[in-house]
């Protein structure tokens, strides 16, 4: 618990003293990019700070372009290790509530994070339509396409809206998969373990050879890309044979 803490007073601390002056540092210089540098070089410290070791693996399979880093979702420590692993700047699809938080709210909107209400299907369709033009202006993102948090570690179906980005904007996904952090942050707990985590890039899919009506196809193909890169303890489950309809 106590290592939980001076990690979120760390955070916390970064945000109220530091992040003020990144914000009029880039409104001066007209470019988010420096704050953005730092604020992964924060992240990675709280990382370290928490005792987590951070694996990276395929970093080699990274396309130089735009594209989207797909990943599977197993805990609140996912985007503090698989964000700062990412070799470039990116966007994210955030929570809207996170937006609410005075400051932090100034530098997303700043960084062109994207909103996402997954309550309302018009605000997410939005949502992507926004991402879709980030996209097209050069910046890549990184997407949980399971929507939300696994409960148990096992990766969750994916949702349609990444790879209806990818068909619209052209660009390649990265399959990305996260194993190990589900055990030291689990859904619904506070406390942060220390651990190891590791974030694996695996090859990456043109989602400009597929259409919008072929969108689940390019799903399927990054869902099992994801899947082949984690755990046993980690894969989705498969029906069982008896629970499959008779012909």
């Amino acid at each position: 618990m106590i290592r939980t803490i001076a990690v979120g007073l760390y955070l916390a601390g970064a945000i109220v003293f530091v992040m003020p002056f990144l914000i009029l540092y880039s409104l001066l210089v007209g470019s988010p990019d420096a704050m953005y540098g730092i604020a992964m070089k924060v992240v990675r410290t709280a990382v370290r700070l928490a005792k987590i070791n951070v694996h990276v693996e395929g970093l080699e399979n990274i396309p130089p372009g735009v594209c989207i880093f797909a990943a599977n979702h197993i805990s609140n420590i996912d985007p503090l290790a698989f964000v700062p692993a990412i070799p470039r700047r990116v966007s994210l699809l955030v929570k809207k509530e996170l937006f609410r938080i005075p400051i932090f709210s100034t530098a997303m909107r700043m960084a062109k994070f994207v909103p996402v209400d997954r309550s309302d299907k018009e605000a997410a369709a939005a949502s992507v339509e926004f991402a879709v033009r980030v996209l097209k202006e050069r910046l890549s993102f990184a997407v949980y396409p399971e929507g939300t948090r696994s409960p148990d570690g096992r990766m969750r179906p994916f949702k349609k809206g990444t790879f209806v980005m990818a068909i619209q904007a052209g660009v390649p996904v990265v399959p990305v998969s996260i194993s190990g952090a589900q055990n030291l942050m689990r859904k619904g707990e506070w406390t942060i373990r220390p651990g190891e985590v590791v974030v694996r890039f695996g090859q990456p899919v043109d989602g400009s050879k597929y259409t919008i009506e072929h969108r689940s196809e390019l799903l399927a193909r990054v869902e099992a890309l994801i899947a082949s890169g984690l755990p046993e303890d980690q894969q989705p489950l498969r029906p069982s044979p008896s629970s499959q309809p008779s012909r």
